[in-house]
């Protein structure tokens, strides 16, 4: 049988501790490079007489080395142009064995286009077993844990799914989940069947926290930036001095988020979190598979899975795009590199650039931390400006005039032809408190550019000696701008994420556009 194999345990708290316990022994004693020997070769096994495994010769590998000279990187569009375009959506013994049943549908973060990710079922076991995961590391951290006599809040994307063909579906990653939850375990979930194929955000957010609000729940689960719009909904609801998270869920648990970087909403959950008894731990689910779970604290990476059906591979992002870029995997990766991470899965992705970045803190059991995307680069005059350090520099700048950012993005702006305008960034930013006073919105732009000069010696290069790139361009805009924005984009709420960095300057001009049809009076431009 294909992998990954099926370890959900049989219904029933002590069941699910007896599960937890065995399957941390097992983890505590796994060999994570052995693992992913064993996950690679049982991929290529299975998939020895698809299409993609003719083409590639699968009958002859026999080890990582073979399969890396076998089978190229290749991203979504070269996926779909080559292998899933023709016949799609009936795709049958193409990438992966027998009829492709699901399709993860994705929005791309940066340029909003659609990618249409397989998913067998062999992915949705691999996604439940993750998911269990995260409740293995929960019950080892805290073993009286009683997180299931309560409900579980999946804050999720609309359930509702598009049939392609018959027998074929399409829709957000959570609906496919949804379709497949065991019977036993929906008396734990909220919220109701009832209200989980809504797709309007806003109304799925005013019927969903009166609700919530009656019921026990234990375990939350979401987007950092969605989580904050409930709890703040949630708080609107409650009488002064009973608006923290602690009077709303007294017996809360968890709280699982995921999906983009919480640094810009960590002091917003602090505060939230003031006098609860709730440990965040962050997960690192991706619509082509889940990746990772933290096992240990806060800030601490996330443990990678290896045995669930995915084989990994680590590309350092300065080579992605090259001719023959070198091809890391556990055996070889090292600490503090940033690396594309490349996905072969069992719904027949193979080698396949998913776009994320991550770093090594640990290599045993190797731990990882999200550091951005590949599009998640500004790099428009050779500045080289990673995701990660961009959005440490705003969050730097901010603290600097005493101020909290809510969301924010930045992208590209490039000088006329031939005109004295040089090109420059543009950033357009959402504080969490009205900030509209031009001094500080001077000292704002000014500490942006200074933190950026002082961390990375290419902007500085560029920015200040040889005077190439301009000034940073910044608009200030109202609170509820970005979900605004969202929204128009048909993509508020559920997996969809605000893009920090955005590459595509059809998309930048449309936020652009979006800020110029607010009222003058609530924006600023310094």
């Amino acid at each position: 049988m294909a992998p990954p194999p099926s370890r959900v345990p049989l219904p029933g708290t002590p069941f699910i501790r007896l599960y937890a316990w065995k399957r941390w022994r097992e983890l505590a004693h796994q060999n994570a490079v052995e693992a992913q020997q064993r996950q690679l070769m049982a991929l290529v096994k299975a998939a020895e007489g698809t299409r993609f495994g003719r083409d590639h010769d699968f009958s002859r590998i026999s080890g990582v080395v073979g399969y890396q000279s076998r089978v190229p990187l290749r991203t979504y569009g070269q996926h779909w142009d080559d292998y899933w375009k023709d016949s799609f959506p009936s795709l049958i013994d193409c990438t992966w064995p027998g009829k492709m049943p699901y399709y993860a549908v994705s929005s791309g973060t940066s340029t909003g286009k659609v990618k249409y990710i397989p998913c067998s079922q062999q992915m949705v076991e691999s996604n439940k077993n993750a998911a269990l995961d995260i409740f293995v590391h929960h019950l080892r951290n805290r073993p009286q844990s009683r997180v299931f006599d309560g409900k579980s809040f999946v804050l999720g994307g609309s359930t509702d799914l598009t049939e392609q063909a018959p027998g074929v579906y399409s829709g957000d990653i959570s609906g496919i989940a949804a379709k497949n939850v065991p019977w036993w375990i929906r008396k734990w979930y909220f919220p109701p069947q009832s209200l989980t194929f809504l797709t309007d955000w806003e109304e799925k957010i005013e019927r969903l926290a009166p609700l919530a609000l009656k019921e026990d729940i234990r375990f939350i689960s979401g987007a950092p930036g969605w989580l904050t719009l409930l709890f703040e909904k949630l708080a609107s609801l409650q009488p002064e001095g009973k608006r923290r998270i602690a009077d709303m869920f007294p017996n809360l648990e968890l709280i699982t988020h995921g999906g983009v970087s919480l640094n810009p909403y960590r002091k917003r959950f602090e505060a939230m979190l003031e006098g609860s008894r709730a440990e965040m731990r962050e997960v690192y689910p991706a619509s082509e598979g889940f990746v990772a779970v933290a096992d240990r604290g806060p800030q601490q990476g996330m443990r990678l899975i290896a045995d669930n059906g995915l084989f990994f591979e680590f590309v350092p992002v300065e080579e992605i795009g090259k001719a023959s870029p070198t091809r890391h995997w556990l055996e070889t990766i090292e600490t503090g590199v940033d690396y594309a991470i490349v996905l072969t899965t069992c719904a027949g992705l193979w080698s396949y650039v998913i776009g994320d970045v991550v770093r090594f803190v640990d290599r045993s059991p190797p731990r990882l931390v999200v550091t951005g995307r590949t599009s998640y680069m500004l790099s428009s005059f050779g500045e080289h400006l990673t995701g990660e350090l961009v959005e440490n520099c705003v969050l730097k700048a901010a603290e600097t005039i005493g101020a909290e950012v809510s969301e924010f993005s930045v992208g590209t702006r490039f000088g006329e032809g031939g005109g004295a305008e040089l090109g420059h960034h543009v950033y357009v930013v959402e504080f969490r408190s009205s900030v509209s006073e031009r001094p500080k919105m001077a000292a704002f732009e000014q500490a942006i550019d200074a933190a950026l000069a002082t961390a990375n010696e290419d902007y500085h290069e560029r920015r200040v000696i040889a005077s190439g790139v301009g000034a940073p361009e910044v608009h200030v805009v109202p609170s509820g701008t970005f979900a605004a924005w969202m929204k128009s984009q048909g993509r508020l709420g559920g997996q969809n994420k605000v893009p920090r960095v955005i590459s595509d300057a059809t998309v930048l001009q449309g936020l652009l556009d979006h800020v110029g049809r607010l009222p003058t009076d609530q924006t600023t431009e310094s």
